[in-house]
């Protein structure tokens, strides 16, 4: 779900601007005596600007809070809350999604203030109508775990920073001035109907508070928990209207004014605790995790976790530059999913009722599995392969309790959102990887429920949502055999999708020793088939009368209403990364798939159609960087022994559509899938076929990688002659050993090899023959 097509004016921008926000984001711990250099890299204003929607706020790794400013609620660029173009600031919300093409959360909004009270924050033109304020990026300062930033209007420094279930602010005001907050319960990303709000005041230093929202997430419950370091006096206020003495208060639109006694103390502090479980687990979430009033202990805290997860992967060389784009995209590739249970173990499951977990193991939520497992999951089955198999068990707890694996999960809610049943690449890779340690038995049936037409017993949330997560395409892939684009919305993207979903079923089949299911899994798989037109070259819609749809323009995009997801012909064609072999047949050989390839990327990048999708972009011919379909495709030439193609254009994307600044994505940053592409790519490889355990070689930009694996041991990629102009393998060993194909599986990096490159300036095109 992506926009911005990057083009010359664009890339002047990001130049210009690329060394001023790295500056601001390394401010503050470059002074820190106990500063570590990865974290130092990071700049968590990448991303905040263009199209990424990614947030600069203060959390911790999977943290449940998302502490961070919100500048905007409105329009596609509001999904993450904030936007690097805005000037002023409505407030400080306590969950925020990263990257994603919908916009939700933004729960739990304080905002302090002095003078006049308003309780609507204003328009962004004129923040004086309400209680936003202006403020600058002068001013902001950001590293992982800590966000800062002056209220210009109001005179007041923010402080923020977190631990996994809990927000912690801190506030100066100017001398001798009366405090004052506003808790806003109805404020939400993107505006999103609250069912019902609650306040109440429980002494003169703790408030709590439950909200209940319609929003992406059909039926989102957040409690919160706070507690202030000094006494306050509430008003109250109910859809506008004062509420007067009352010290609880229900309505779908709550809003609380806190003053505070005038005293010598300029800094206020809150912390508070959220649960999507009840008050009680608030509570507990913050008395667990911040037990005191030192925000620095918590703010170090916060760091020293950043610390031992960006430590997982050290590097040597390459320009600083690359270092920020690297770590920062590590970083982002350590956000979600979010944990989602309570520290007693509680959590909200799919069936909107509260369980625990076995063991204690944390649940997850936010799983973007549309995006994420290209390359975001195998990532993971490298540096973090024990909180991967959580997110699995996570992914089967919600099976469990809500009858199908989702694939687009949030805040306990199927969502329906985009297509294909992704929770199955996850498990099936992990699986062949070696991390087994979740129900197999379990995660077989509930892939086998998922990829059928079966609607019964199953939590849906709306009769909209049923719809998107067991579309009648499913339906029609068992009865007719194929999806019928004059039936279907889609068809085509669907249908390649289920084709590659069914080929990962088939192999745990296989390896489970279920060989009719094996057999059938696999027919399934070779469907995509029906969809090449050999007179084009492309994957078309068919309708039920077995003829391609007409017109046809493979250049054509509508958004969302034709036979494509968020892509045109171009980009869909490619996606077969279970069966290339069989592709490249139908294209007559790898000659002529090679010279398709080709022509791929250097085409017009004209998107054709009156409403096409803005989320084509980061366009290199037709090309489509900056959203998911594509993100396998450079690696393919490796199929038809054409590597130095890989090389070079790996290399050109990570060059040209990377940057160190607010604009520095080509799309949505999506959950950490566009970062997870460039870690694993500047380290030369990536998982082009989730599912089955080998890595695609590219071009690494780091002299050396050393990944400090959970099993104790290291696994290093060394890259000898490296310079920006020699981006071409002459050379390449593992172990010791020269490599024979582009290609190397999963236990050389679990049994801590050592993966050796030799590059030079011109391609070595008998490397691999």
């Amino acid at each position: 779900m992506k926009l911005n097509s990057l083009g010359t004016i664009f890339l002047t921008f990001f130049l210009i601007v690329s060394c001023t926000i790295k500056k601001k984001s390394n401010t503050d711990q470059s002074k820190d005596k106990e500063e570590i250099e990865n974290v130092s890299y990071v700049n968590t204003f990448i991303g905040t600007g263009g199209h990424g929607h990614t947030f600069p706020g203060a959390t911790t790794p999977n943290g449940m809070v998302q502490l961070s400013p919100d500048t905007r609620t409105s329009g596609w660029d509001a999904c993450g809350g904030y936007h690097y173009s805005d000037n002023s600031i409505m407030g400080f919300s306590h969950t925020h999604l990263s990257g994603t093409g919908i916009g939700d959360l933004g729960d739990i909004l304080f905002m302090p203030y002095t003078g006049e009270t308003h309780i609507k924050p204003g328009s962004a033109e004129n923040p004086q109508e309400g209680y936003r304020s202006r403020f600058s990026h002068d001013t902001e300062k950001a590293t992982p775990g800590y966000y800062a930033v002056k209220l210009s209007d109001y005179n007041i420094d923010v402080e923020l920073t977190a631990s996994k279930r809990a927000g912690f602010h801190q506030y100066t005001y100017p001398e001798s001035t009366e405090k004052k907050m506003i808790i806003d319960l109805s404020h939400t990303v993107h505006d999103h109907f609250n069912t019902n709000n609650e306040i109440k005041v429980l002494s003169d230093t703790e408030i709590i508070g439950h909200k209940v929202t319609k929003g992406w997430a059909k039926n989102h419950h957040v409690y919160f928990y706070a507690k202030f370091d000094r006494p306050f006096l509430s008003t109250f206020y109910s859809n506008d209207s004062i509420q007067p003495n009352l010290n609880t208060i229900k309505s779908n639109k709550v809003v609380a004014v806190l003053n505070f006694k005038r005293d010598t103390k300029r800094a206020l502090q809150v912390k508070v605790g959220i649960s999507s479980v009840d008050y009680e687990g608030a509570k507990k979430n913050l008395n667990e995790e911040i037990p005191d009033w030192d925000f620095n202990r918590v703010r170090k805290k916060a760091h020293k976790e950043w610390v031992k997860e960006l430590d997982k992967i050290q590097i040597k060389g390459g320009t600083e530059e690359e270092k920020t784009i690297f770590y920062t995209g590590l970083y982002h590739t350590s956000l979600s999913p979010y944990i989602f249970s309570d520290v007693d173990g509680r959590y909200r499951g799919m069936d909107q009722k509260i369980h625990k977990s076995d063991s204690n193991e944390n649940i997850y939520t936010v799983f973007s599995l549309w995006d994420t497992f290209r390359a975001f999951h195998p990532l993971q089955t490298i540096t973090n392969p024990e909180r991967n198999t959580a997110f699995i068990n996570s992914l089967l707890k919600k099976y469990e309790h809500g009858g199908i694996l989702p694939k687009w999960e949030l805040a306990a809610n199927y969502t329906g959102t985009m297509i294909g049943y992704h929770s199955i690449p996850v498990i099936v890779d992990a699986y062949f990887k070696g991390d087994q340690n979740f129900d197999v038995n379990k995660a077989y049936e509930a892939m086998v429920r998922t990829a059928s037409y079966d609607t019964t017993g199953i939590y849906f949330p709306s009769e909209g949502v049923k719809n998107k997560l067991s579309p009648l395409a499913k339906k029609y892939n068992e009865e007719l055999g194929f999806i019928p684009s004059d039936k279907e919305n889609e068809a085509v993207s669907k249908a390649l999708e289920y084709a590659y979903n069914d080929w990962c079923i088939a192999q745990m089949a296989k390896d489970l020793g279920k060989e009719k299911d094996y057999k059938r899994f696999m027919e399934r798989s070779k469907r995509y088939k029906k969809y090449f037109d050999q007179e084009t070259g492309f994957m078309r819609g068919v309708k039920e009368d077995g003829t391609f749809r007409e017109p046809f323009d493979p250049a054509y995009s509508k958004h969302r209403n034709d036979d494509y997801v968020e892509g045109n012909a171009w980009q869909w064609t490619w996606f077969v990364p279970h069966d290339v072999d069989g592709l490249v047949a139908l294209m007559g050989g790898q000659n002529k798939f090679s010279a398709k390839l080709d022509k791929l990327f250097s085409t017009s990048s004209e998107i054709k159609g009156e409403e096409r999708s803005s989320d084509i972009s980061g366009l290199i011919g037709q090309y489509a960087h900056g959203n998911e379909p594509s993100h396998h495709i450079t690696h393919m030439y490796n199929y038809v022994d054409q590597s130095w193609k890989t090389q070079k254009l790996t290399d050109s994307i990570m060059k040209s559509l990377y940057f160190n600044n607010p604009n520095g994505l080509s799309g949505n940053e999506d959950c950490g899938q566009m970062s997870a592409w460039y870690v694993l790519n500047a380290m030369g490889f990536y998982s082009f076929n989730p599912g089955e355990p080998v890595y695609s070689i590219g071009r690494p930009i780091f002299d050396e990688v050393v990944i400090n694996l959970t099993n104790g041991k290291k696994f290093k990629v060394i890259t000898k002659n490296n310079t920006s102009e020699n981006k071409y393998i002459q050379s390449i060993a593992v172990n010791g050993n020269a490599l024979e194909k582009p290609f190397f599986n999963h236990d050389v990096i679990t049994q801590g090899g050592i993966i050796e490159f030799e590059m030079g300036p011109t391609p070595n095109k008998e490397l691999f023959k």
